[in-house]
């Protein structure tokens, strides 16, 4: 299986501190599944940015899609960034726009026709149960329901990689499996997945998923040998109502 993500003895400073992130070496397989684990402090969220060419690296190179990030020029970085989806922590709603637009938002940056926007939008609005709530702008949802938009935001263009970034801490434990059955469809379609998390609940419940530890800033798994069997059900494909 090919590599999509290389990382060779990377460290990361912020200003004259000590390095967030010490010597981590890794590859990720073009689809395959990873929780990335540690406690909070770990450095997750970092080593998150890094992948989604939010910060460049202080040392050490990163290739992404076979290509060197620390000399690639600023203009081609929106182009690498339309094939990666991020889940932030803090959502990054923008509050003005409906539900249904934060969504389709990534569509029209990309030139999709509105004509061909509405049925996908409404698509995945029903997928995180939110059809009801397709005007609602950002300040009158709850917690959990800014999040399953930013969700949908994030995967509504199918991209190669996708990054989440604790992406179920704001969901009842039934939502929570609702949306990683999601992330898991998109995977088996071939995206390549890495899910940043504390719930070790959720750990086990995608089938022969990788982890990768961190702690204090070095990476402890660098393989991502650890499976874990399936124990969950297999999930519906995107499009297909779930359970």
């Amino acid at each position: 299986m090919a590599n999509i993500v290389q990382f060779e003895n990377v460290g990361l400073r912020y200003g004259t501190g000590e390095e967030t992130l010490t010597d981590i070496s890794f590859t990720l397989s073009t689809g395959a599944f990873y929780f990335l684990t540690g406690a909070s402090g770990a450095g997750k969220t970092s080593l998150l940015k890094l992948l989604y060419l939010a910060q460049r690296p202080t040392r050490g190179l990163i290739r992404l899609f076979g290509e060197d990030f620390g000399a690639l020029p600023r203009g081609r970085l929106p182009g690498f960034r339309r094939r990666i989806g991020v889940v932030f922590q803090d959502f990054r709603l923008l509050p003005h726009l409906s539900a249904y637009d934060n969504i389709a938002l990534p569509l029209r940056v990309a030139g999709v026709a509105d004509t061909d926007i509405e049925g996908p939008v409404r698509e995945m609005l029903a997928w995180v149960g939110l059809s009801h709530r397709v005007d609602a702008r950002p300040p009158t949802l709850s917690g959990g329901e800014q999040q399953r938009v930013a969700i949908a935001r994030a995967v509504i263009v199918r991209p190669e990689i996708l990054l989440a970034d604790e992406p179920t801490g704001n969901v009842d434990p039934d939502m929570a499996e609702r949306l990683l059955h999601l992330f898991d469809s998109l995977n088996r379609l071939g995206t390549t997945v890495v899910v940043a998390t504390h719930d070790f609940h959720l750990l086990g419940r995608i089938p022969n998923a990788h982890m990768m530890r961190l702690d204090k800033g070095r990476l402890l798994d660098p393989t991502g040998s650890l499976r874990f069997p399936p124990t969950a059900p297999s999930p519906a494909a995107p499009g297909a109502s779930p359970q």
